[in-house]
């Protein structure tokens, strides 16, 4: 093959990889607000890929740079390096996208790089334990905080922030003039508030994950010097773009309506949540896995919503078990008393919140661990066993 055919398949990998990056992301940067009905697929979609080029433009620089050393040497991203890399990050998270859970592509990225590492005996432990003792710790603090918020603050924020929606959309087009006029709906200050913040944590979010992910489509390439880095930088969020309006589809009903029932104020505090954590992790210079954070706080807040009528003891016996926590009347009678006393508007919502099984879904949580762990070990383990036959030869 020769090096113009080997570069061109290279470019192609890099729009295969940015096309199922646009898929994984959007989901985590806007089911939220898709799943509160803030917005619809095709805004959440254009806003990810505008917000997505931002942040590969001005932050995401820096990134790029970074992720062509560290892990091993910028020595080993040969043109064929780069391009086995890419293949199998985007091969993994094809997998992911394709079940409908939100991958990380920080940790395939990094897992298919690391597979090359071991093959040529170039990765750097030290720094591969402190990222995989981060992917570790991350997701329990993402899950823990919104499971306490979920369980004990939420009903009192409930009560405090009039961030309901009402039925229909934000917005109405009126087609008097020559130009479809947007037009505000009957909504309360609060709703709009609500719907504003969201968005905009959304779109906060969309930065961050093209600052990050942009470098994981196009660093290889950049690194061995065969593209430049400002059409690099197009090439990717162009195919991000790609994603986001496609597949991205499937995502996006898993992170808005499939893990939990979520209400707009549920929206906010998983979006800040996730975005705070992430803002640390990069800070640190960790890989940070926005799909994970960003799921486990839904995960964390529907647990939380779903068990605060019960014990954690009850809760735990009924998880050994493999059964479902019973609740009585007499006990939810008690505890919204309880939270009556303290915050009489949040007790009224809570006895009519949607049941248990849709804050918390444990078989769709299931399939979002499962593929968690897989992905990245297919990413690991693929690119291994070809980089070790490759330089066996």
């Amino acid at each position: 093959m020769s090096l113009s055919l080997l570069f061109v398949c290279g470019l192609l990998v890099a729009v295969f990889v940015g096309f199922n990056i646009g898929g994984s992301s959007t989901g985590v940067a806007f089911g939220p607000a898709v799943g509160s009905n803030v917005i619809g697929k095709v805004a959440a979609a254009g806003l990810m890929t505008g917000f997505a080029l931002l942040g590969g433009w001005t932050v995401g620089r820096n990134v790029i740079e970074t992720m062509s050393e560290g892990i091993v040497p910028n020595s080993e991203f040969t043109l064929l390096a780069s391009v086995g890399v890419l293949f199998f990050v985007g091969f993994a998270l094809l997998i992911s996208n394709l079940f409908g859970v939100p991958a990380s592509t920080s940790m395939t990225a990094v897992g298919s790089i690391a597979g090359l590492g071991v093959a040529t005996g170039t990765i750097d432990w030290s720094v591969m334990g402190r990222i995989v003792s981060w992917w570790l710790f991350a997701p329990m603090i993402a899950f823990w905080v919104c499971a306490v918020i979920g369980r004990y603050f939420y009903p009192h924020l409930d009560a405090h922030f009039e961030l309901d929606r009402s039925a229909g959309s934000l917005l109405r087009f009126e087609h008097s003039g020559v130009l479809p006029t947007p037009v505000l709906n009957d909504t309360t200050r609060g709703e709009l508030l609500g719907a504003l913040s969201v968005v905009g944590i959304g779109c906060y979010m969309a930065f961050s994950a093209g600052a990050s992910n942009v470098a994981n489509a196009i660093a290889p390439l950049v690194g061995s010097g065969d593209l430049a880095l400002e059409p690099g930088i197009l090439l990717a969020a162009g195919a991000i773009g790609f994603g986001a309006f496609t597949i991205a589809r499937r995502t996006l009903n898993t992170v808005g309506n499939d893990l939990t029932d979520l209400p707009i104020l549920a929206a906010l505090i998983v979006e800040i949540v996730s975005a705070s954590l992430i803002t640390f992790l990069s800070s640190i210079g960790i890989p940070a896995s926005l799909a994970v954070s960003a799921t486990m706080c839904i995960i964390g807040l529907g647990w939380g919503r779903a068990t605060r009528t019960t014990t954690f003891t009850e809760t735990a016996t009924a998880a050994i078990r493999g059964s479902k926590t019973e609740t009585s009347k007499g006990m939810v009678r008690e505890r919204s008393e309880s939270i009556e006393e303290s915050a009489p508007k949040a007790a009224e919502r809570s006895l009519t919140e949607p049941p248990a099984d849709d804050l918390y879904n444990p078989a769709v949580t299931a399939r979002v661990f499962i593929l968690w762990v897989l992905t990245p070990s297919i990413a690991v383990l693929a690119s291994y066993v070809t980089f070790k036959l490759v330089f066996a030869l």
